[in-house]
């Protein structure tokens, strides 16, 4: 939690906002992935570790692949916290936040979870099958621990919704840009896209970064002012599937570059 709240800290006196990389982990097996998330780190400013899940019901084809590879090499619960104490002995500042859906949550058992997450060095999680309405003693538990529940915003989402929202997260909120599956958008709606975050800062009263269908620098651009952080995926795991590693650190440089102050 400390973590995540000193990066958006620092990076607002340099006049930046956080870059956050999602890439899905031991994805295309976990020692490969770890030298992908290495790469990640060297420009990224908060890191989003996928937990490989057999029906990631919230992503599009390119992530949902990256899930069976790393199933394919024998990722687990076990093996993703591994990888993030491997992280966080490389990294020893930068915010990592596990993204993963409930059932291996539950599986592994959920104070068990957290609590080894924390051991491992994550500083959040993101669920994005755990809904407000049954998301409270989950996000109760984290913060018990001082660590960040991140919950998840959608154009859908009601006033009423997003207030409760705003009481269960941590530094900040997610906002996902469109209606549908994670993967990669050509052209995004900009303005209906920076007035419904307006809407859910304003309710909330909490930092929202957005993510889904951000790709390629000029979607940062074009809505530089409104947003508090970019979160970048299928673009990143596209490369990585290709195992484009000189791909990956052009894309993941022009990125950062675009989340400086214009």
């Amino acid at each position: 939690m400390e973590r995540i709240e000193e990066t958006f800290k620092n990076l607002k006196r340099k006049g930046e906002k956080p870059l956050i990389v999602y890439a899905t982990a031991c994805d295309p097996n976990c020692r490969e992935s770890l030298d992908y998330f290495k790469l990640i780190l060297e420009y990224a400013d908060m890191v989003e570790v996928g937990m490989p899940f057999s029906d990631p019901l919230a992503d599009g084809p390119t992530i949902q692949k990256a899930h069976e590879r790393a199933l394919s090499a024998g990722a687990n619960t076990c093996r993703v916290l591994e990888l993030v104490s491997k992280l966080r002995e490389f990294a020893p500042e930068k915010p990592i936040i596990l993204m993963g859906y409930y059932n291996p949550i539950f599986v592994y058992g959920e104070e068990r979870f957290i609590r080894d997450s924390k051991a491992a060095g994550v500083d959040g999680f993101i669920v994005p099958d755990l809904p407000p309405e049954e998301g409270e003693d989950f996000s109760r538990k984290v913060k018990s621990l001082k660590l960040s529940p991140v919950f998840l915003a959608a154009p859908t989402s009601t006033d009423e919704r997003l207030k409760r929202i705003g009481e269960l997260s941590g530094e900040f909120i997610y906002y996902v840009s469109v209606t549908g599956i994670t993967g990669e958008r050509e052209k995004l709606a900009y303005a209906r896209i920076e007035e419904d975050i307006e809407r859910v800062k304003r309710i909330t009263e909490k930092r929202a970064v957005v993510g889904f269908g951000i790709s390629k620098p000029e979607h940062i651009r074009k809505m530089y002012n409104t947003p508090d952080g970019f979160v970048v995926g299928s673009a990143v795991v596209k490369r990585i599937e290709k195992r484009d590693r000189e791909g990956l650190s052009q894309l993941l440089k022009a990125l950062k570059e675009a989340t400086k102050s214009p």
